[in-house]
C-alpha cells in the first residue's frame, strides 16, 4: 500500500550540496549526498515518515520545492538551504507561507565561520536549527521534527 503524502516530509539541500564528499571535506567531511539521503530514509521510516530528498544550486527551485511540499501536504521540512541560509528573504519568505514545521541543519558550525555566516534568514522561519554535527545533524533534525508534530518511532 502506498504512503500518504500526509506522511511526507521533504529534505531540501541548497547550493553546493551536490558536492558533498569532494568539496573542503576538513568542513564538510566525507559524506556524499546520496549518504545524507540514505541516512535520512532510514531516520524517517520508523516514525512512518516519508523523506522526499531534493537537492538545487537555484533559488527559486527551492523555492518551488516548498512551495510543492504546501501543495502536496507535507508534515514538515528539513532545509539546509546552504550559503541562502544567510542571504535569502524569499526563502524565509517561503518558509513563513506554508507554516509547515520547518528546521534548519547546517552540517558545519556555521557560527566557528566567517561572520557572515552568523545570521540566517531561514533559521528564523524554523522552529529548530542544528549546526556542527555534520551530516548525523539531518537524522538529529528528523527526530525532533518527528516530536514537534508526535509522531512516535514504530517498534
Amino acid at each position: 500500500m502506498a504512503k500518504s503524502v500526509a506522511e511526507t516530509i521533504y529534505v531540501l539541500n541548497g547550493p553546493n550540496l551536490n558536492l558533498l564528499g569532494t568539496r573542503e571535506p576538513e568542513t564538510y567531511g566525507h559524506a556524499t549526498l546520496a549518504d545524507v539521503e540514505r541516512l535520512c530514509a532510514v531516520t524517517a521510516a520508523p516514525f512512518g515518515l516519508e523523506a522526499d530528498c531534493r537537492q538545487s544550486n537555484r533559488e527559486g527551485e527551492l523555492i518551488d520545492f516548498i512551495h510543492e511540499a504546501h501543495a502536496k501536504k507535507a508534515v514538515g521540512i528539513i532545509i539546509n538551504a546552504g550559503a541562502y541560509s544567510h542571504t535569502s528573504i524569499a526563502l524565509h519568505d517561503a518558509l513563513m507561507a506554508v507554516k509547515i514545521p520547518t528546521v534548519e541543519v547546517h552540517i558545519s558550525n556555521i557560527h566557528a565561520r566567517e561572520n557572515f555566516r552568523d545570521h540566517s534568514f531561514t533559521a528564523r522561519a524554523a522552529f529548530a536549527t542544528l549546526s556542527g554535527f555534520g551530516i548525523d545533524g539531518y537524522r538529529l533534525a528528523i527526530n525532533g521534527l518527528a516530536a514537534k508534530i508526535g509522531m512516535k518511532a514504530k517498534a
